[in-house]
């Protein structure tokens, strides 16, 4: 079969044959690949540097996808650990590791939103005792997941949710999501009474929006809750002590690990659902597979899904 291949944690993955995948029990099923997303988790493990990545070439990447089972039904699938991934004409998935879709479900709208809405999502849901009413800031809000996190926010019942990112000009789409206030990074204290924080960003942006909405926040006994999901500024964050003895600052991530498998596969129901019908604005960019070396390090605000 062709797939997409990384030989190199340095040089994005080349189009090419690779053997088709065998299933190796009763519980894996041979399914053919009908769409699958370029996501940050894709790239983090082809570069060897993503915590959860195995770190052994060669290898096929790809976390996830829709593909058609042999009895053609559509699935959303999130693949096992350690077997070739979804950038391939073909995988092994594992059927309860999948949702069946409607059968006209869009591959490619279905590819490319489940990653990055799953983080906010599993986020609010599983990680802390979310209510409806509370203020939410999405630090890193223009991004895929960013935008997704701003509509999730609203979707769970937030009463406020602030959109903050580097540039004013690409905030201002956001309030079409939903998002109620939208402030630069360098304005953070303008958020610093929300109840929640959804961080894609860390490094030193995270700890300077930290510093100023703890100082400017009017009742530092309130519980903030800073839910760190993504790093694209860095893996690691100056935060002074000061600010966890200052305030109820609460920290905490979300993502493998802090989560277990089946509270993913809990949500991937409900999530497939509002997807599907609309329920959250999705971007993408189908691209065929063998483009996959041209496309890997494109700049845009699409999700690019592979098209095998």
């Amino acid at each position: 079969m062709h797939a997409a291949v990384v030989t190199s944690f340095d040089a994005p993955p080349q189009y090419g044959e690779y053997a088709t995948p065998v299933a190796a029990g009763e519980d894996e099923l041979v399914v053919e690949v009908l769409a699958a997303g370029l996501h940050r988790l894709v790239k983090g493990r082809a570069s060897g540097r993503h915590y959860s990545g195995a770190g052994t070439l060669p290898l096929v990447p790809g976390v996830d996808g829709v593909v058609r089972d042999q009895h053609g039904k559509l699935r959303y699938a999130v693949l096992m650990d350690g077997t070739p991934g979804t950038f391939a004409e073909r995988a092994v998935i594992d059927p309860r590791r999948s949702v069946v879709l409607p059968d006209d479900a869009d591959p490619v709208r279905i590819a490319a939103a489940m990653n990055p809405a799953m983080s906010s999502w599993v986020a609010l849901r599983r990680r802390i005792a979310f209510q409806a009413g509370l203020r939410v800031l999405v630090l890193g809000a223009t991004g895929s997941a960013g935008r997704m996190a701003v509509q999730i926010a609203k979707r769970f019942g937030a009463a406020h949710v602030i959109a903050a990112g580097r540039h004013a000009t690409r905030l201002a789409p956001l309030h079409e999501l939903g998002a109620d206030e939208a402030v630069t990074f360098d304005q953070a204290d303008r958020a610093a009474d929300v109840d929640v924080v959804i961080d894609y960003v860390w490094g030193e942006p995270s700890a300077r929006a930290m510093t100023a909405m703890i100082t400017a926040r009017r009742d530092r006994r309130a519980p903030l809750d800073w839910i760190q999901v993504g790093s694209v500024a860095g893996e690691t964050t100056p935060v002074p002590a000061a600010l966890l003895r200052a305030a109820r600052l609460q920290l905490c991530g979300s993502g493998f690990g802090s989560l277990s498998g089946r509270d993913f596969l809990a949500e991937l129901p409900e999530l497939v659902a509002a997807v599907h019908t609309g329920g959250i604005e999705v971007r993408a960019r189908p691209v065929p597979l063998a483009r996959v070396a041209e496309t890997w390090d494109a700049e845009t605000d699409d999700r690019i899904v592979y098209v095998p």
